[in-house]
């Protein structure tokens, strides 16, 4: 399904109605942005289908001859194969033994431009290319490769590509019947941050800098040759032609871009010049593909952006009467609806619920391959989830991210993907009140792992230097099982807190030391409990809803 329809009710109906992992955020940080100079890439893989696990495949050698099984990275069907190269390198994640990072978003983009015949999908483009790509620029010319050989069967697709020292934001559109697709890529300039999520973002660009910017050759043609555009090449613009923005463009995805904007180009961003694209009002006041960050941005900053709902902007929808009486930033699917012949949406924010994973991704240049890959990596809605540290060298995964632990159809007791839903679906019942709590084990435990990592680097540098690689990928894969274990263990702990502390809606008493306050007769009843009052604003609407028959009466004798 594709979200340029002719009417704003099909568009609200089907923005995100699809299964697909295609309602993501990726953020970009070139190293000259980032507070310690490394590359960094975020994002929230959210879908309602998919699982929280992390992908590992281990570097290998292939015979002459041997073929790839293609599996569709969203609906698990059986594409095709292509022939396997010589060698693969190991990829964790996103990421790969050489700091290449491939992220992606969908912005689906007009009609009849994927070739339903094609094998590549979007995901098998970003797995095949890690496996086989280097740097940014190689991993741009295999993906290239990889469509005009064996078609491109997905929709619209924006992918982040970084290594250690470029990162790029690189744009692709399927040509329907024909085999290949068009794209452009353009390089994020050091110093500076870019964005997207689910919005082609990339309007004009240099047609003779191949330093700065790489597209298909027939980019421009194949718009002209299917009407897309007609003018002058040098005003072309690769949104306008492939995925015009409509309302929903903006108002659903451009409005994340503009929120990270905001909060990490604070005053200089002007984030009111371009309120009105990001509300779906004004699709001609586009915003800019990347700005600068009004400070270097740490690894830490980046992952806070990452839990945004619009706090504090005329887009928070966390106290309209919708959020009920805990102030609640979600609102369950389907995110449009029809009321009195009138259509609406629900806002979506950076945060979601059905998040399957998220990834910060650093690529760090100073470092050897072997230590300086690392994912920061969570599972579910990272608004109420950590992030752990994860080398890209490990040889095998933590336990409770592993492929095969649970599924979205089995339940596992040593999954963190469903202990981080646990904890979400109790603080979905009382936001304002868990939400605190969860914030603040969150950045407890994110902000000891900084401190841990450089220790960690310190460690395996020396170790390197011994010539001992085998010994320092031990070393990494221990480190990161132990937090992973660590961060499971915090977070069963903290559901048993939450559950304890806010069940049945009352709120216990605690003593300065955190423990249960009791009811001072010896045995453990607890002291009598607080019981927050309804803010006005719901109670108001309760009332315009049912106070007639609510209505406190004098009672006829």
């Amino acid at each position: 399904m594709k979200r340029l329809l002719s009417t704003t009710a099909c568009l609200l109906l089907l923005l995100l109605a699809r299964p697909a992992a295609d309602a993501c955020t990726n953020i970009i940080v070139t190293k000259g942005a980032s507070a310690d100079g490394s590359c960094m890439v975020t994002y929230a893989a959210d879908s309602h289908q998919l699982y929280g696990e992390l992908y590992y495949r281990p570097a290998a050698d292939w015979p002459a001859g041997s073929l790839l099984d293609i599996y569709d990275w969203d609906s698990g069907f059986f594409r095709g194969r292509i022939p396997q190269v010589p060698h693969t390198w190991q990829t964790v994640g996103n990421m790969n033994e050489h700091q290449l990072i491939i992220m992606e978003t969908t912005f689906g983009g007009r009609e009849g431009l994927e070739n339903k015949d094609g094998i590549m999908d979007y995901g098998s483009l970003i797995y095949v290319t890690l496996q086989r790509a280097r740097t940014a620029r190689e991993a741009i010319r295999t993906i290239d490769g990889l469509v005009q050989a064996y078609g491109y069967p997905s929709e619209g697709e924006t992918f982040s590509i970084a290594d250690k020292d470029e990162c790029w934001i690189f744009e692709i559109v399927g040509k329907g019947e024909q085999k290949g697709a068009v794209w452009v890529a353009v390089r994020i300039p050091d110093g500076c941050i870019s964005a997207h999520a689910n919005q082609s973002r990339i309007h004009h660009f240099p047609l003779n800098d191949p330093e700065n910017c790489l597209y298909a050759p027939d980019v421009i043609s194949f718009a002209r040759e299917k009407g897309f555009f007609s003018g002058k090449d040098e005003d072309f613009s690769f949104c306008d032609a492939y995925c015009p923005a409509d309302w929903s463009g903006l108002r659903a995805c451009e409005a994340r871009v503009w929120s990270a904007f905001r909060l990490l180009g604070g005053d200089a961003f002007d984030a009111d010049r371009w309120l009105d694209f990001a509300k779906g009002e004004n699709a001609a006041n586009k915003m800019p593909l990347y700005i600068k960050p009004a400070e270097k941005v740490t690894v830490k900053a980046l992952a806070d952006v990452m839990r945004d709902h619009f706090e504090g902007t005329p887009l928070d929808f966390s106290e309209d009467a919708g959020a009920g009486i805990s102030r609640l930033p979600y609102r369950w699917r389907p995110m449009g609806f029809e009321l009195d012949g009138k259509h609406y949406m629900f806002e979506r924010s950076i945060a979601t619920q059905q998040t399957g994973f998220w990834y910060l991704a650093q690529a760090r240049n100073w470092l050897p391959d072997e230590v300086g890959g690392l994912l920061w990596f969570g599972v579910d809605d990272a608004a109420t989830s950590a992030l752990t540290p994860i080398y890209t060298s490990i040889t095998e995964v933590p336990l409770c991210f592993r492929e095969g632990n649970g599924s979205m159809l089995e339940y596992s007791p040593t999954s963190a993907f469903w202990l981080f839903n646990r904890v979400a679906q109790f603080a979905y019942l009382f936001y304002d009140r868990a939400e605190p709590e969860i914030r603040a084990a969150a950045d407890k435990y994110e902000n000891e792992n900084v401190a841990l990592v450089a220790r960690e680097d310190a460690k395996a540098l020396r170790m390197l230097e011994g010539g001992n690689l085998n010994q320092v990928r031990g070393m990494l894969t221990a480190f990161c099982a132990r937090r992973s274990q660590t961060l499971f263990d915090t977070w069963n702990d903290l559901s048993n807190y939450l559950l304890v502390k806010f069940m049945d809606g009352n709120v216990k008493r605690q003593n300065e030391d955190g423990s249960f306050q009791d009811n001072g007769s010896g045995k453990p009843i607890p002291a009598a409990p607080i019981q927050p009052k309804y803010r006005e604003r719901w109670l108001r609407a309760v009332v315009k809803d049912h106070g007639e028959v609510m209505e406190v009466r004098e009672t006829k004798q």
